[in-house]
């Protein structure tokens, strides 16, 4: 997500220019691996939700209760962590994002050695919060590190490397689950689940070192420590209330709150959807490398579709591109087969623009609002802890009254798409500047100028 290109100092600048170089390369190729390693991260659960429901015998709205421990940590903890962030800049901002997130990935070892489904709850809001600082600390150092004219490429990079982080989550996550021990799938579905469960601690033991290792990295490296003053810009205080009442701000952390929310739905039913045999007919294991073509796809779009960007009108690009997914959930719920599973799958590559052009829409002309709008829109992601249980919910009561999971599934894709046809009104008539309210001339972010009409 962009953040205003504001003016920024070095904490302790540096004697020359060459120094002053090498500092910014040595960021950014750090923030690179930070922003691989939380897009990493977040898909993890996409793989853990199916496999821990198959342990514990859990309800499909039960086991989404992963998801929402995971994201009701940006509702909880985004001003906190903007606060934190404030206090301590965002280098020491980004070392302590990646230690609670290390912390968090560690603490999932003695739930899986419990077997205490409950346990796995707190560890993920853990992660998540973890998480959620490096979002807010990340995001505007990649936009300050070297000039302003360049800060919407940094951030289109970081967020590609990101989408690849997505990607590769699932497949690797998958890998090392269904594969830690040498017994067939048969095997080892009659162990018992104190001993199932336990194969998930390789792959948390993995990520919680890689975080660990990048927090040493940033701490110690001499990275540029950046300041950001978007609040001395305020000729008076501005509080949440007064920007909620701009209509395309408002609108836009609902349309964040959907987005979020069916995006994550999407992919954490994505595994269960596609092994049914109806559907895909394979493995949950082989299932998880088509979660991995779903966030893929995403990744394809987002360079198509910032390219289209550059001379297309976002407000008729986002309301097409959520037409079409619309669409796509329409053809899944109807058929079977290879239809049915590619249609899904599909989705993904129309959700590509849509994350990063809402939020650019709904931040448009602000000035020295647009970082309380900001802190709104990152607290609307927590959207991904309430649609998919309430998708999920749905899936069991279709299918206690059908008697038929592949149906229920199908049928519970109408969550979906309210989302979407929310986000395509959003698109059309919400994102609209009203005049009202909206602050004198001055930059609102970077990439607002592609949002005008």
């Amino acid at each position: 997500m962009s953040t205003p290109s504001t003016p920024a100092r070095l904490e302790n600048p540096p004697a020359g220019m060459s120094s002053t170089a090498s500092g910014t390369r040595m960021a950014l190729i750090a923030m690179t691996a930070i922003f691989f390693m939380w897009g990493f991260i977040t898909e993890l659960n996409g793989v853990l939700i199916p496999h821990l429901q198959s342990v514990f015998e859990l309800t499909h709205a039960r086991s989404m209760l992963l998801d929402s421990a995971f994201f009701g940590a940006y509702f909880v903890m985004a001003l906190p962590a903007g606060r934190v962030v404030a206090r301590v800049g965002y280098k020491l901002g980004i070392v302590i994002g990646l230690l609670i997130a290390g912390a968090g990935a560690l603490l999932v070892l003695p739930a899986a050695q419990m077997a205490s489904f409950n346990l796995f709850l707190p560890a993920l809001f853990i992660l998540a919060t973890g998480v959620v600082v490096l979002q807010v600390a990340a995001n505007p150092y990649v936009s300050l590190l070297g000039t302003p004219q360049r800060a919407a490429s940094r951030l289109n990079f970081a967020q590609a490397v990101n989408s690849l982080g997505h990607t590769i989550g699932p497949y690797v996550a998958g890998l090392l689950i269904f594969s830690a021990t040498l017994l067939s799938a048969e095997q080892l579905a009659a162990l018992p689940a104190a001993e199932r469960v336990q194969t998930v601690q390789p792959l948390y033991i993995g990520v919680a070192v890689a975080l660990l290792v990048l927090a040493a990295a940033v701490y110690f490296f001499r990275l540029p420590a950046l300041f950001e003053a978007t609040e001395q810009a305020d000729s008076r205080p501005h509080g949440f209330a007064e920007v909620l009442r701009l209509p395309h701000v408002r609108w836009g952390v609902l349309a964040i709150f959907f987005y979020v929310g069916v995006e994550v739905t999407v992919a954490h039913f994505m595994v269960k959807y596609v092994s049914q045999p109806t559907i895909g007919g394979m493995s949950e294991r082989d299932a998880s490398l088509y979660l991995s073509y779903y966030h893929a796809a995403a990744m394809v779009g987002r360079f198509v579709g910032a390219a289209l960007l550059m001379r297309a009108n976002p407000r008729r690009m986002l309301p097409l591109y959520a037409a079409l997914n619309i669409l796509l959930l329409l053809v899944t719920m109807t058929t079977l087969g290879g239809v049915a599973m590619w249609s899904v799958v599909a989705v993904g590559l129309f959700n590509s623009i849509m994350f990063p052009t809402i939020f650019t829409l709904a931040i448009e002309r602000l000035g020295p609002m647009t970082e309380k709008a900001s802190s709104l829109l990152v607290m609307a992601i927590v959207g991904g802890a309430v649609i998919p249980p309430l998708q999920g919910l749905f899936v069991d009561l279709f299918n206690a009254r059908l008697g038929d999971e592949t149906r229920a599934l199908q049928y519970a894709f109408f969550v979906s798409i309210l989302c979407y046809a929310y986000i395509l009104w959003y698109g059309w008539r919400g994102s609209r500047l009203s005049g009202a309210g909206l602050p004198g001339a001055g930059p609102s972010g970077a990439g607002v100028a592609a949002a005008k009409d």
